[in-house]
């Protein structure tokens, strides 16, 4: 955020400054129409609004004139709390001031209890998507319909808020998770992690290779399993189902990944039990996994309990482009 952008707490007479912003940002996306006094009268007091539902509205200012706004309330189930209201004027995107907002209204919610964050953007918003994957939300349940004049349709939104949190992905999930789990990759691989790509990791191929992982969710031939921690998509694992006809039995753990800034936190072996955990509500009872020689993953599944199988001398590189040993690992679940 510049020194120029002053951030405060929003007043029922910024209604007009509000209607501004919001009608600008709607109207850079066709057929979407602000209708104040007829769908959305709270904007005429909005402080107030949210003041009476327990939460608390936001704004920046530049200049005088109001260039963002967000909210955040709590909602009644899964001590949950919504991010509403989000908006931020055209020439202050860039700067930083989203994420500074989000941030804002992310922590009031944290100190106030909630355990996840929820959020609900038109499916025109598509640089919203953007954003708010980037920060690890991901898709969740069906679509709303809403019954207005700008015939809206909207994508839910969550994530948990606080601790460490494994989840697994479905399929409206998983590929929109993939921009931030291709950051993940792309840093895991510059980390040196014992992986199955070289560096450096281009975007695109590691884009694609999580478009073929969501797309595997979505025919039920692999289980992906997210790892949050304090709100942040931290590390993930791939649970892999497509085994042989005559290995019903049997699966593969992959791609087990997490972000070098957040090692050390117990979001690995987190990770790790909750993919057994996986493996035998889908019927598995074996599992196997290999990993470099040396690497922190071989380390981590001696330390739970995997068994040696054996190993391949010089099967694969480091990033020194340097053979190396390949151990491979099995356990009963």
């Amino acid at each position: 955020m510049t020194a120029a952008q002053a951030l405060r707490d929003g007043l029922d007479s910024d209604a007009d400054g509000f209607i501004a912003l919001i009608g600008a940002c709607w109207g850079e996306y066709p057929g979407c129409i602000l209708d104040v006094d007829g769908e959305v009268p709270e904007l005429r007091a909005l402080a107030t609004y949210f003041r009476d539902q327990g939460g608390r509205l936001w704004v920046a200012e530049q200049g005088g004139r109001i260039i963002g706004m967000i909210a955040t309330r709590p909602l009644k189930e899964d001590a949950a709390w919504e991010i509403c209201r989000m908006y931020v004027d055209g020439a202050a995107r860039g700067s930083g001031l989203a994420t500074r907002l989000l941030d804002t209204a992310e922590s009031h919610a944290r100190v106030s209890g909630a355990e996840r964050m929820v959020l609900w953007t038109d499916t025109r918003f598509t640089r919203a998507h953007g954003f708010y994957e980037k920060l690890g939300y991901v898709r969740q349940g069906s679509i709303r319909i809403l019954d207005d004049i700008s015939n809206s349709l909207e994508f839910r939104y969550t994530k948990p808020a606080v601790g460490l949190v494994v989840e697994a992905l479905d399929a409206a999930a998983a590929a929109s998770a993939e921009r931030r789990l291709a950051e993940l990759l792309i840093a895991c691989v510059a980390d040196g992690a014992s992986l199955t790509f070289m560096p450096p990791l281009s975007r695109d191929r590691a884009v694609a290779f999580w478009k073929t992982a969501s797309a595997a969710v979505a025919a039920g031939s692999r289980v992906l399993l997210a790892a949050w921690c304090d709100g942040r998509l931290a590390g993930c694992v791939i649970l892999d189902l497509a085994t042989e006809e005559n290995m019903p039995h049997a699966a593969s753990l992959r791609t087990l990944m997490v972000d070098p800034v957040e090692r050390r936190r117990g979001i690995g072996r987190a990770l790790m039990r909750r993919a057994e955990q996986a493996a035998r509500a889908h019927g598995r009872r074996l599992v196997m996994l290999d990993a470099r020689a040396g690497s922190a993953a071989e380390s981590l599944y001696r330390g739970e309990a995997w068994q040696e199988l054996g190993r391949i001398p010089g099967l694969e590189l480091n990033a020194a482009r340097e053979s190396c040993d390949t151990v491979f690992f099995w356990k009963r679940v």
